[in-house]
């Protein structure tokens, strides 16, 4: 047997190989544009988020402070996974260093953690704010909510961290170092190694079964006595009052943990490889991307923080009243109530 120079050696044993969407190349620089527009609107949604809540005092409230480290959140999982993603668009099988692989894996697993978790504290907020409201600003005081960021974060990290230390003990498998995806997941990374790998993948399911289905749990319990006591209003306005509170939220719930549930619980084991990534696109690319649309056009009050900043950015001192800009004609549609609502106010009014 033919023994290998010690460069070959460490080529083979740090190197490995990102497939991609290696398939879809025939198409040029189409899928390329596609996915570089969605990140571009991802964090450009997420930040506008952010900088619309920085700057309206009237919206330092927890709910929006959970939500700006919500956006932040977005910001940092679809930056992890969508540069590596567009390469592959690109130049199709790409090379990447075991410990490039090995971050890449850590930080969106860490990132994923937190978002369960986030989202199970933005679920106890809404729930104290409407099962409680005399005793919402003592409950949820500031320090509560700086203390439940620094307990998600931490928690998130840590959980991910302790998955990867696991890791150190084992070595590479011989032979083959492709990874057919587009980004370092957990069953590619586990499935890089060779020995006692029993450990590494008991705990990582352990620990991503604990982070998705405690928190869910959580947003269930939280969802279920916000409802008794929204039924428990006499009037309907009230109730749809109370309901708007939890709506955007709710949706986003509903599109984060649909989408787990379709890539890692339902049966992808005999889907085409190329399948099994277009479910994984769900949640890594699209997910980040509709949840500021779903706050932007559910909340108004993000929607009115948004429309001042607009002001404050561009201000509306040069353009008359006859050439207005397609934005502020867009803008003010989505502020502009209906005629049902403005009927509503009017009553509500009286």
């Amino acid at each position: 047997m033919r023994k290998q120079s010690s460069g070959d050696s460490e080529n083979q044993t740090t190197w490995l190989i990102l497939v991609g969407f290696g398939e879809l190349q025939h198409l040029g620089f189409l899928p390329f544009t596609f996915f570089l527009a969605i990140y571009v609107v991802t964090v450009g949604g997420n930040a506008l988020i952010v900088l619309a809540v920085a700057s309206s005092r009237t919206l330092h409230t927890p709910m929006y402070f959970f939500l700006c480290h919500f956006s932040l959140l977005e910001i940092g999982y679809t930056s992890t996974i969508m540069p590596q993603l567009l390469q592959s668009f690109l130049k199709g099988r790409e090379a990447i260093s075991l410990v490039s692989c090995l971050v890449q894996f850590y930080m969106f697993a860490s990132l994923a953690a937190v978002e369960c978790l986030l989202l199970s504290a933005m679920s106890y907020d809404r729930y104290l704010a409407i099962c409680h409201p005399l005793r919402y600003p003592v409950l949820m005081s500031p320090w509560l909510c700086g203390c439940l960021a620094a307990g998600v974060w931490v928690s998130g990290f840590s959980f991910s961290a302790f998955t990867l230390a696991l890791a150190a003990p084992l070595t590479l498998c011989p032979g083959n170092r492709e990874i057919d995806h587009y980004f370092c997941d957990f069953v590619p990374v586990v499935g890089l190694f060779c020995g006692d790998v029993g450990v590494m993948w008991a705990a990582g399911v352990s620990i991503s079964g604990f982070l998705t289905l405690v928190p869910f749990l959580l947003i269930v319990a939280s969802y279920a006595f916000i409802l008794r006591t929204v039924l428990q209003i006499p009037s309907g306005h009230g109730r749809q009052k109370a309901f708007s509170t939890c709506s955007s939220h709710l949706s986003v719930v509903g599109v984060y943990y649909g989408t787990l549930i379709v890539v890692y619980v339902a049966p992808t084991d005999h889907m085409a490889p190329l399948l099994r990534k277009a479910f994984s696109v769900l949640y890594t690319v699209f997910t980040p991307m509709v949840n500021p649309i779903i706050y932007s056009l559910k909340n108004q009050e993000v929607k009115g923080a948004l429309h001042r900043l607009w002001g404050q950015l561009i201000p509306s001192d040069t353009p008359l009243r006859g050439n207005r800009t397609a934005s502020d004609f867009f803008l003010d549609s989505s502020l502009a109530p209906s005629s049902k609502s403005r009927g509503l106010e009017t009553t509500v009014k009286r």
